[in-house]
C-alpha cells in the first residue's frame, strides 16, 4: 500500500512543529558627545564604581593602562577628554585587552577614541590601554559613565588627571553647581476608571467594544476627556510590564507621540516618549506631564495623566487639535525597559480627534487586508484544496458517471482546485498592497507563500496541457501532477503555522498550533483510514476473482459496501474540516 505524499510530509510536519538597556550591544556612538544614555530618566549621584591609572603621567606615545571597576554593572562608555576641556572631542584612542566584554567605538571621527560593553552580562572591571597622541594637551581626565540598570546609572564619573611632564600642575577651576531636576509629582490612584462618561464626556478607545474597566479585568481602555487648554487621558488594561499608546499619523510605527506606563519595583512610571522607525521609544522629559496618577490590582495596571492640548516649543509633543491614528500597545518589561509588544498594536480605523466630539471607538489588532489575507489562504489550503485532493484519489470508481461531458469526480475535483487558486491568488497580492511592496519583516513566511504561488500556478498550467488518458507521456504528467501538488500543500501547511504568530495577524493563545495539529491529524487520519479501506475492498475483489467466484450480484453489493463507506467517512471528514476552518475564521474576525 502506498503512503500518500502528504500523509508523510504531514507527519514529518507534526514532528517539526513545537510551538546598556537602550542598546545592550554596546553601539552607544550616538552618546559620545554628552555621554548620557538615552533612557529618559534622571541620573544617579555618587558612583559606586571608579577608575584608577597605571600611572600619573605621559608622554605622546605611551599607553596607559586604565581600569573601570566597582560593584556589578552591565553598561559602560570611557573616554579620554582634555581636562581643561571636557565638552570637548575624545582624545586619544584605546586598545581592548579583552574583546569579549568591551569594544572600541569611533566617537567624533576618531577611532577607538572610545570604549563600550558588548553585551547587557554584568561585570566588576574592565581594563584597556590608552594611548597618547602625539597632539595631546597637558592634562587629560578619564570619564566613565555606567549603567546598573536601565533606570539606575551615573554620567560621567570622573576618574584622575594625567599630565604631560614638565608643565604646570593642573587646577579645578571655579563651577556653580546645578541643582538636580526634580521630577513631577506622581500619585495613587484609590478607585479604577469606569466607561460611563463614553462618548458623552470622554472619548474613548475599549477593546473589547463597549467593555467596562470597572467590571472586566481583560477590558483594554484609553479615555480623554477635555478640560479648557488641556486633556486628561485615562489608559487601563491586563499588563504585567507596560501599557502604551501612541498618536501617528499612519498606520505604520515611526515620528510618533508616545506615551508609556511602565512597570518597576511594583511601582508605575509615566513616561513620555517619541518613536523614530521600528525601533526601541526614545524616553523624553515628563515637564509636559501632569496630575499624573495610577493604579495596581489583579494583574490590572491603570495611569492617568493631564497635558495640554497645544504644547509650543516641546519637541515630539502632537498638537491634540488635530486627527491622528491611535495605537495601544502592551508588553514585558524589565528593570524599567520595555521590550516589543508581543502582538500588533490595537490601532483605530481611521484617525480621529480626541478632543473633538466625544466618540466610543474600538480598533483592530489586524488590519482587514491582513485579515481578509489569512481568512482566504485557510479556506484554500485547508478546505478547498483538502476535500478535492481526496476526491481525486479516493472517489473516481465512486463518482465516475458523466456529469457535463467529464467525470463528475473530476468536474468537482477541478471545480475545488480552480478555488483553490482563485483565493490564493487573491490572497497573494493584499500583503504586497497593505505594505507597498516586501514585508522584510515577516521571516520565512513570504518566501514559503511564493513557493507556494508559483506551484499552484504550475499546477493550472500542467493540468490545462494533461495528455490524453493513453499517451505515453499520461504518466509522467501524472506523478508530475502529484510531486507538485503534494509538495505545495506541505509548504503551505507550513506557511499557515508561521503566518499565525506574525505580529500582522497573531490569533491568540496556544490553541491555534494544537488546533491546526489536530487539523493535520484530521486530515492524515481520514487519508490512512481511506487507503487501509480501498487496500482491503481490492484484496476482496481479488480473492472473488481468484476463486472464480463470478457472481455478479456479490461483487456488486461488494462495491457497494465500499462506496457507501467512503462517502459516510467523506462526509464526516468535511464535518471535521469545517469546524476547523471555523475555529480558525472565528479567531481572525475577533482580532
Amino acid at each position: 500500500m502506498a503512503v500518500p505524499g502528504f500523509t508523510l510530509g504531514a507527519f514529518i510536519l507534526l514532528l517539526l512543529v513545537s510551538s546598556v538597556a537602550n542598546y545592550p550591544n554596546g553601539k552607544v556612538t550616538k552618546s559620545c558627545r554628552g555621554m548620557i544614555p538615552k533612557h529618559g530618566q534622571t541620573p544617579q549621584s555618587d558612583p559606586a564604581c571608579h577608575i584608577s591609572v597605571s600611572q600619573m603621567t605621559f608622554r605622546p606615545g605611551d599607553q596607559i593602562k586604565v581600569t573601570l571597576s566597582g560593584p556589578p554593572f552591565k553598561g559602560f562608555l570611557l573616554e579620554a577628554r582634555d581636562a581643561e576641556n571636557l565638552s570637548g572631542p575624545p582624545i586619544g584612542s584605546f586598545t581592548l585587552t579583552d574583546s569579549q566584554v568591551s569594544q572600541l567605538l569611533t566617537c567624533e571621527d576618531i577611532q577607538g577614541s572610545a570604549v563600550s560593553h558588548t553585551s547587557p552580562s554584568k561585570k566588576t572591571e574592565i581594563k584597556v590601554y590608552w594611548n597618547a597622541p602625539s597632539s595631546a594637551p597637558n592634562h587629560i581626565k578619564f570619564l566613565a559613565t555606567v549603567v546598573e540598570k536601565y533606570k539606575i546609572y551615573w554620567v560621567k564619573i570622573p576618574g584622575p588627571i594625567i599630565s604631560q611632564p614638565n608643565v604646570l600642575p593642573f587646577t579645578t577651576p571655579k563651577a556653580t553647581t546645578a541643582p538636580m531636576p526634580t521630577l513631577p509629582p506622581v500619585s495613587h490612584l484609590t478607585k479604577s476608571f469606569n466607561a460611563s462618561d463614553c462618548g458623552n464626556k470622554k472619548f474613548c478607545i475599549r477593546s473589547p467594544l463597549n467593555c467596562d474597566p470597572e467590571k472586566e479585568l481583560a477590558c483594554v481602555f484609553l479615555s480623554f476627556t477635555r478640560d479648557a487648554k488641556s486633556v486628561m487621558v485615562e489608559m487601563s488594561g491586563p499588563s504585567k510590564g507596560y501599557l502604551s499608546f501612541a498618536f501617528s499619523h499612519d498606520r505604520w510605527m515611526g515620528d510618533d507621540d508616545a506615551y508609556v506606563c511602565i512597570l518597576e519595583d511594583h511601582t508605575v512610571h509615566i513616561q513620555p516618549s517619541h518613536l523614530t522607525g521600528r525601533s526601541h521609544p526614545v524616553m523624553d522629559s515628563r515637564d509636559p506631564l501632569e496630575d499624573m496618577a495610577w493604579r495596581l490590582a489583579d494583574g490590572v495596571m491603570q495611569c492617568s495623566f493631564r497635558r495640554n492640548i497645544t504644547l509650543p516649543g516641546v519637541k515630539n509633543r502632537f498638537d491634540l487639535n488635530a486627527s491622528y491614528y491611535i495605537f495601544l500597545a502592551d508588553g514585558a518589561a524589565d528593570d524599567g525597559q520595555i521590550h516589543k509588544h508581543s502582538q500588533q498594536p490595537l490601532i483605530t480605523y481611521e484617525k480621529y480627534n480626541v478632543t473633538g466630539y466625544p466618540e466610543n471607538i474600538g480598533g483592530s489588532h489586524s488590519l482587514l487586508l491582513l485579515k481578509v489575507h489569512g481568512a482566504l489562504m485557510f479556506v484554500a489550503w485547508m478546505t478547498t484544496v483538502s476535500v478535492g485532493v481526496l476526491i481525486a484519489r479516493f472517489f473516481k470508481p465512486v463518482w465516475s458517471k458523466a456529469l457535463f461531458g467529464d467525470a463528475a469526480w473530476f468536474q468537482v475535483h477541478r471545480m475545488l482546485m480552480l478555488t483553490t487558486s482563485a483565493l490564493t491568488f487573491i490572497a497573494f497580492l493584499l500583503p504586497f498592497i497593505y505594505r507597498g511592496g516586501w514585508n522584510w519583516h515577516a521571516g520565512y513566511h513570504p518566501y514559503l507563500g511564493c513557493i507556494v504561488m508559483i506551484l499552484a500556478v504550475l499546477q493550472l498550467l500542467s493540468a490545462a496541457f494533461r495528455p490524453p488518458l493513453h499517451d505515453p507521456r499520461r504518466q509522467m504528467f501524472n506523478w508530475t501532477h502529484w510531486s507538485m501538488g503534494t509538495a505545495a500543500r506541505i509548504i503551505a501547511v507550513a506557511a499557515m503555522f508561521l503566518g499565525m504568530d506574525l505580529p500582522g495577524l497573531n490569533l491568540p493563545g496556544p490553541w491555534k498550533t494544537y488546533a491546526m495539529i489536530g487539523f493535520v491529524a484530521w486530515h492524515v487520519g481520514t487519508d490512512i483510514v481511506l487507503e487501509v479501506h480501498t487496500y482491503r475492498l481490492s484484496r476482496k475483489v481479488e480473492i472473488l476473482d481468484d476463486d472464480r467466484i463470478q457472481i455478479l450480484q456479490s461483487f456488486t453489493a461488494a462495491e457497494a459496501e465500499g462506496y457507501a463507506f467512503k462517502k459516510t467517512v467523506l462526509a464526516i471528514y468535511v464535518c471535521g474540516n469545517l469546524t476547523f476552518l471555523t475555529m480558525f475564521l472565528s479567531a481572525i474576525n475577533h482580532l
